[in-house]
């Protein structure tokens, strides 16, 4: 349930998106493990701004605004027109803030849920996105940008340090800076019967100042579809690894949807490396509902204990894990609808709800 309103004032638009749906799907579901607080907080919604024009010369603007539940994102960019030979710039100003579940949150449950561990993400980015031209198979982006990360209480109040007193950042101040220089590419293949997609993403912490951090992380996605008869067989694997300097929140956090379905956010284990693979076959049972059986595992590869703080040995996560389960596809004119029911080793089982690419 919610509400789209779009306003056009001059050459810019307005797009305003109130979103009660949560409600719905949170009353299926057990209650929250966080203070709801005030009836504001339990709406969600976006609002978009869109320049195409700024100043004369086909500079486009984009303001945008999205709140959750208990997280929010604000992103400003800037886009100057070039010619479509060369890369393409855009100016990113980027403010998050959100729980950080993955690895300070405490699984509960048998391992189903996470709940709240008192400490929240909050990132302020400024940079540069280079849009390097794409070929018929590879695509590329990279991107410099400062980042400015604090730690903060359920309260809203700068912390240094978690519930069991162990530093929260790297640095051991209120707040981590750095300069990171990111590249993404992408290699992607496609026919009637299959297609195949492999990323990389590395970044690369430089030091700029002698107590900002230093380090390099990388992560890889290789995914494969085959198409099985009226089926279709979806597995990918991914891994990843940081070596140099380390905060407690930057550890791969392993469990969740999208991750090991069966475990709550992080809920598997928080470490230096992980390695995750997911397989799922997609059959149709009518024309816009389509079932699933899946299988996830993944692990920290036992680098938990390389954590600073140790979080993941603290809340007693197994550091590996398998989830199995089965689910439903909806889709229909408004959006898809997802439903999954899994169950982990521990026997618990978690329901899972989600709702993508909905109409504008």
């Amino acid at each position: 349930m919610g509400a789209q309103k779009s306003i056009h004032a001059g050459k810019a638009k307005i797009d305003v998106n109130v979103d009660f749906t949560h409600k719905l799907c949170a009353s299926m579901m057990l209650p929250s493990l966080r203070n709801p607080g005030s009836p504001l907080s339990q709406v969600i919604g976006s609002l978009c701004i869109k320049h195409p024009n700024l100043f004369g010369g086909s500079e486009k603007l984009d303001v945008s605004w999205d709140k959750g539940l208990y997280d929010s994102n604000i992103l400003v960019a800037y886009r100057r027109p070039r010619p479509q030979w060369v890369a393409q710039q855009c100016f990113v100003m980027q403010h998050s803030l959100s729980p950080e579940i993955g690895v300070h949150g405490i699984p509960v449950d048998n391992f189903s849920r996470s709940g709240s561990g008192g400490v929240n993400l909050s990132r302020l980015s400024v940079g540069l996105d280079l849009n390097e031209p794409a070929s018929s198979k590879w695509s590329s982006t990279t991107s410099i940008k400062f980042e400015n990360v604090r730690l903060l209480n359920d309260d809203g109040r700068s912390i240094t340090r978690d519930l069991d007193g162990f530093p929260v950042t790297c640095s051991g101040n209120a707040h981590d800076s750095m300069v990171v220089l990111k590249q993404e590419s992408q290699y992607a293949k496609a026919n009637d019967r299959s297609f195949s997609r492999f990323t990389m993403q590395i970044e690369q912490g430089i030091p700029v100042l002698s107590k900002w951090l230093i380090f390099n992380r990388f992560k890889c996605v290789a995914t494969k579809g085959i198409k099985l008869g009226p089926a279709f067989l979806l597995t990918s694997l991914t891994g990843g690894s940081i070596v140099g300097d380390m905060a407690p929140y930057q550890a791969f956090a392993i469990g969740g949807l999208g991750s090991v379905r069966g475990y709550g956010e992080g809920a598997v284990g928080s470490g230096r490396s992980c390695l995750v693979a997911n397989s799922e076959l997609t059959f149709p049972l009518s024309k816009m509902l389509e079932g699933s059986l899946f299988l996830d595992c993944g692990t920290d590869l036992g680098s938990g204990r390389l954590v600073p703080g140790n979080p993941a040995l603290r809340q007693g996560k197994p550091g590996s894990g398998v989830g199995l389960g089965y689910g439903l596809r909806f889709k229909s004119p408004i959006g898809h609808f997802q439903v999954d029911y899994a169950i982990n080793a521990f026997h618990q089982k978690t329901l899972y709800f989600g709702i993508t690419n909905l109409a504008s």
